[in-house]
């Protein structure tokens, strides 16, 4: 069966209908999630196999059979694992029904049948007694129900539920407990991604400040964390005002509550400066003792960094608080961290909370406008001061054009077309070639010799092999002794489907990657001209210039304002050896997150021999296809002389 589904092309700004797979959401779904991130993170399993083991054998000394509740089991790795442990039955619940299927497959294959009941439900809604899904509540309850921010995918009204229904009194859980850590810092860096500086303009008449609207400065912003790979961000970014800060914990072996809640931690800051945001992250003690532990926290809190894990499943949190507030060294402040069943937020009091009837029990809401409309990303790309300084540049060039007041008078048409450009609905590079469609719907009011700002843009590649992001797409085999080969294969299904043929925005200064090219300019968008009849395609090689794991290939557009002004939009901090340079960015921001990968193949353990990539690059017009590709022969990113090295469709 087909569907009909109307999607939104992001450069030419038209709604497309396209025939679908009844199913096409099930595989985009799977194509992007994280469950080989998760199985590549070997100091999670072995955490959760270590709290397992020690949670079946107290269950065991009671006298008592071991029954296993398993929420959210994915591929049913945790119940299996509980099962060689000694549980006597595991009940594992999955609402996603492809990978319900998948786990009970799985289970079957490892020989767990007789032992482990995959229910496709959510837990709310599992029955219970002698007709139901489970006949007795369990003793152990196991769960993984975490995103970044510890409660973003429901954990606690999960918790709270299955407490009250489907769990003994006083149960054993893996984990047994999470607490989450919060530190103050001032970063001008950071709090650039939150709220608009005020822009420094050098005029004929002296310094002009472009001054953001008052009501974007008072908006408390958006509540929504931002989560990033909080390693990559340099210590010379911020400075401390705080030490590390417990501020709350949940006991899952116990009734948990969703209700809205707030913890205030009193401290005296390690030094003076203006409190901006709170960097935030968690740990899961696996054991009633704290022995086993699971720790998110960055390099310089992390009790030990040199055995520090990389995940993408898991990473910091970045809170901005509603306004910078002056903090003196110490001087005793209050940080209070609230939450309701989904979302964290926090604010600062002078005065206990307990006594302060200002602490707001709501999240702050945004009443600007512009956090809902602009990413992080954005604010910095407005922040950019050279970025700035680039387009100022620019246009006084482009003011010296006509410098005749006759010819001026006698001008009837638009003689500067000016655009950044940028728009929202834009993820990948070339999705801002909008700006191109909308220079040619307004071709006729442009006069002779009018000026396009920018005047051309240009796609540029890089080969690439990262340090740690291929694990996202890299097939798991054997996972702590089980064999999970058929995960591997849905998920390849599901790219092979579509998502392989598409890129995947990543910001690259918090992926750090080695160049295994030269970076090649592949296509070249002239924005003097309207976008042209006929197919634009570009053909060519990238030559390698050292064997490497071959993980992806990195992707960006720069804007040349002018022919001597470039602004580079795809920010190329962590790629090495300096062979890309970043042109009217700030290095060590995301000031434009617009570079992107293609989605990181699946075979990077092997080491190439091969020198040559072929690639065949294909953008038509006037539809201008949301994702080129890039191919060789008839299979695409084929490398070498083997046809099934590499075999996605990638953007």
């Amino acid at each position: 069966m087909k569907v009909f589904c109307g999607r939104a092309n992001p450069t030419t700004g038209s709604v497309e209908w396209l025939e679908e797979d009844e199913h096409y959401d099930y595989h985009q779904e799977i194509a992007r999630s994280s469950y080989a991130d998760m199985l590549h993170d070997k100091d999670r399993n072995i955490k959760y196999y270590q709290g397992i083991r020690a949670a079946v054998s107290r269950v065991k000394d009671r006298g008592q059979k071991a029954l296993v509740l398993d929420i959210g089991t994915g591929t049913g790795l945790l119940s299996m694992m509980a099962v060689t442990a000694g549980a006597d039955y595991c009940y594992a619940i999955e609402v996603f029904k492809p990978m319900a299927d998948a786990a009970v497959k799985i289970v079957e294959k490892n020989g767990f049948s007789d032992k482990i009941k995959i229910i496709n439900k959510h837990s709310t809604e599992v029955t219970m007694g002698p007709d139901g899904d489970m006949p007795c509540r369990a003793n152990i309850l196991i769960t993984e129900l975490f995103d970044t921010e510890l409660i973003g995918e429901g954990a606690l009204p999960s918790y709270e539920h299955a407490h009250r229904h489907l769990v003994q009194e006083n149960c054993e859980a893996v984990p047994h407990r999470a607490t989450v850590y919060a530190q103050l810092v001032e970063s001008r860096r950071m709090w650039s991604w939150n709220k608009l500086f005020p822009i420094p303009v050098h005029t004929s008449c002296g310094e002009q400040v472009i001054v953001p609207p008052l009501e974007l400065e008072r908006c408390p912003g958006a509540p929504s964390v931002y989560d990033i790979q909080l390693n990559q961000v340099s210590s010379a970014d911020f400075t401390v005002l705080s030490d590390v800060l417990p501020m709350f914990s949940v006991d899952f072996s116990k009734q948990v509550s969703s209700s809205a809640a707030c913890h205030s931690r009193q401290f005296e800051p390690v030094a003076s400066g203006r409190a901006q945001v709170v960097l935030s992250w968690w740990d899961i003690e696996m054991d009633p003792e704290g022995k086993i532990k699971c720790s998110m926290a960055p390099f310089w809190a992390h009790s030990d960094p040199e055995e520090l894990q990389w995940r993408d499943h898991w990473m910091q949190c970045v809170y901005f608080l509603p306004q910078e507030e002056p903090v003196v060294q110490g001087s005793s402040i209050y940080l209070v961290a609230h939450h309701d069943d989904y979302c964290v937020w926090y604010s600062l009091q002078r005065t206990s909370p307990e006594k302060d009837r200002r602490v707001y029990p709501a999240r702050p809401v945004c009443d600007c406008q512009a956090h809902l409309l602009w990413n992080r990303p954005r604010f910095g790309e407005i922040n950019d001061q050279d970025r700035t300084d680039q387009y100022i540049q620019a246009l006084r060039t482009v003011f010296t054009v006509e410098s005749s007041a006759a010819s001026y008078r006698l001008m009837k048409k638009i003689s500067l077309l000016l655009g950044e450009p940028f728009f929202t609905t834009s993820l990948l590079p070339w999705h801002n070639l909008y700006f191109w469609y909308v220079r040619t719907a307004v071709d006729q009011h442009l006069g002779p010799g009018a000026v396009v700002m920018p005047q051309t843009a240009s796609l540029h590649a890089v080969v690439v092999e990262f340090r740690d992001l291929w694990r996202i797409r890299s097939p798991c085999g054997d996972c702590e002794g089980f064999d999970v080969h058929i995960m591997d294969d849905m998920i390849k299904h599901a790219l092979d489907f579509r998502e392989s043929k598409e890129a995947e925005p990543h910001p690259l200064w918090e992926y750090p990657c080695r160049c295994l090219s030269e970076p090649q300019q592949i296509l070249t968008f002239d924005f003097r001209q309207p976008v042209p009849p006929h197919l634009i395609h570009a053909e060519g090689s990238i030559e390698l210039r050292r064997p490497g794991r071959s993980h992806g290939a990195v992707l960006w557009m720069e804007y040349h304002l002018t022919p001597d002004n470039t602004v580079n939009t795809g920010l190329l901090k962590s790629v090495e050896d300096k062979v890309v340079l970043c042109t009217g960015t700030v290095a060590g921001t995301p000031t434009a997150s617009r570079q992107c990968t293609s989605s990181p193949w699946r075979t990077p353990e092997r080491r190439w021999a091969a020198l040559r990539l072929s690639v065949t690059l294909w953008i038509s017009t006037p539809t201008l296809e949301t994702s080129p590709w890039i191919s060789h022969s008839q299979t695409p990113w084929t490398m070498g002389s083997d046809p099934h090295l590499l075999r996605n469709k990638v953007a």
